[in-house]
């Protein structure tokens, strides 16, 4: 890489900050460990939070998906907003910012009385998350030279397995040795130690020419992306998506953000440029980053009830069970760029996407008595996948857009994945309810009505139900077993269906294997840079 006049090119990072890149990647993936943590261990949670108290809080099964979707709700809505921010207040404030409120919203989620309670604090956790993902990739753009930022994405993605792994092994000795709030307070001193590290090890960067703020397109996306999810979750917990409470906020928010895409078009300041998705390569990364999380946030859902409810297993022994797809990301996610150099992004995340759409049928073929290894392998089968597809499409979604819009670029591969991973909670979540009762409904004639009406809402509920009957209730627990595998093996069908949409998407629309590229400078060739550290 040289000049016109033929002298080394000055790399645009500053020495100091290049010299301790590695350490700073180390600080980033413990931030985003912290997020990623809380959402693995309240999966694992879900059966101990639905318990009556003293063991929960009762909490019915629409509740426990407003938990998991207020904080999605709040972080996908903010996120555009977040990045925006830290491309031009600076990126290092706002991740300290983030951090901070995510503590404090941890705090108070452990001490909630009530399923209200914790719904509202998950929001505030929500709040503080969306100023902490972005930023982490946002940093990490500007703190890495190009030729090195596929495998700096590799590691970042692959922190997300060891979330995904420590996530329920911490949640199941947290619930077997304290009460469940314990499994937000554990947040707190990993919010600590993450700041102090933050403030001696982080630079700071920002967009050096941001341009004016877009104050009505964050609106615009806020209030569609709200809307647009609040209609799908509604739908769920209806199981009727034609009702006027669902169509209304559905259309509404779709509106909504007709109107955003098409404000930001003739905005001389967008928050973000719409023109982006006219390239197919990038538009086709974002949409299956939509679509795996659609299709996994799902299976994830249904998939704690069904080691816990249905198999009898306790919260720490379904966490250790995670436990393979966890290390296939570990394994793999930082060495994909290896293979993707080799047979090009397309390959890979074809061959990606197809390995998780095998590994979420799997689930239809699982019984009450599939052999604990049969389920390891599909696990694995399932993070050996996605660590063959999260990096490439996030390198193709940063690479996209320039250094000084990395803020921007985390807050478009952050929405597609939240937005998507709250949409398949809501439908795949609807679909289970929906089966799950119209199978259930025969057995529930004996019972009063109102116990009825209860029972039939979800296993736990239903579990509860016979377990109130004594012996007279064990036909009812073979019922509702057989009722849920039923809808679990409908759920998993539709959601290996939208990962092969995926399939399709990234094997027609991302680029193929790139010719070699001349060799350049070497990078430890390269010249002492001028300039401070940002």
């Amino acid at each position: 890489m040289s000049t016109p006049s033929g002298a080394p090119a000055v790399p645009r990072i500053p020495e100091a900050v290049h010299r301790r890149r590695w350490a700073i990647l180390v600080v980033l993936m413990f931030s985003l460990l912290i997020v990623v943590l809380d959402n693995s261990i309240l999966n694992v949670a879900v059966k101990t939070i639905a318990s009556p108290s003293p063991t929960g809080i009762g909490a019915t099964q629409s509740e426990l998906e407003w938990a998991i979707n207020s904080y999605t709700l709040v972080f996908a809505g903010l996120l555009f907003t977040a990045g925006l921010l830290g491309d031009r207040l600076g990126r290092k404030k706002i991740l300290l910012f983030g951090i901070t409120l995510f503590g404090i919203g941890s705090a108070l989620a452990a001490m909630s009385d009530s399923p209200g309670q914790l719904i509202t604090w998950r929001a505030l956790m929500g709040f503080g998350a969306a100023f902490v993902m972005p930023a982490t990739l946002a940093v990490l753009m500007n703190v890495f030279e190009r030729d090195e930022q596929p495998k700096a994405i590799g590691i970042w993605a692959g922190s997300v397995g060891l979330g995904i792994a420590i996530g329920p092994i911490t949640g199941g000795l947290l619930l077997e040795h304290f009460w469940w709030g314990s499994i937000f307070l554990v947040n707190v001193p990993v919010v600590i130690i993450a700041l102090v590290a933050m403030v001696l090890l982080v630079p700071d960067s920002k967009d050096p020419r941001p341009g004016r703020l877009d104050p009505l397109g964050v609106v615009l996306s806020i209030i569609g992306l709200v809307l647009l999810v609040y209609g799908i979750i509604r739908g769920g917990e209806l199981a009727d998506f034609t009702d006027v409470t669902v169509l209304l906020p559905v259309v509404g928010g779709l509106a909504v953000l007709a109107v955003f895409v098409l404000h930001e078009k003739r905005s001389a300041s967008p928050a973000i440029d719409v023109s982006y998705f006219k390239k197919p390569a990038f538009s086709a990364a974002v949409a299956a980053i939509a679509l795996i999380f659609f299709a996994l946030m799902g299976v994830t859902f249904f998939s704690a009830f069904y080691m816990q409810s249905v198999r009898g297993w306790s919260a720490l022994r379904s966490g250790l069970l995670i436990l393979p797809l966890a290390v296939a990301q570990m394994l793999f996610a930082p060495r994909a760029r290896i293979v993707v150099a080799r047979f090009g992004a397309r390959a890979v995340c074809t061959a990606g996407m197809l390995a998780v759409s095998l590994g979420l049928a799997a689930f239809a073929l699982f019984d009450a008595d599939t052999p604990v290894w049969v389920m390891c392998v599909v696990f694995f089968v399932q993070g050996t996948g996605m660590a063959h597809v999260m990096p490439p499409v996030t390198v193709a979604v940063m690479q996209a857009l320039p250094r000084e819009k990395a803020g921007s670029g985390s807050a478009v591969n952050n929405t597609f994945r939240q937005v998507g991973g709250a949409l398949g909670i809501a439908v795949l979540g609807s679909v289970l309810s929906t089966v799950y009762r119209g199978d259930i409904e025969d057995h529930l004639g004996a019972l009063p009505a109102g116990a009825r009406d209860a029972a039939g809402e979800s296993i736990e509920a239903t579990l509860a139900v016979a377990e109130k009957l004594g012996p007279k209730g064990a036909p009812l627990v073979t019922a509702a077993h057989d009722a849920f595998m039923g809808a679990m093996h409908v759920t998993a069908l539709g959601s290996a269906a939208v990962a092969l949409i995926g399939t399709l998407v990234v094997a027609l629309w991302l680029p193929g294997r790139e010719p070699a590229a001349p060799r350049s400078v070497r990078e430890e060739e390269r010249p002492a840079p001028v300039g401070a550290e940002r």
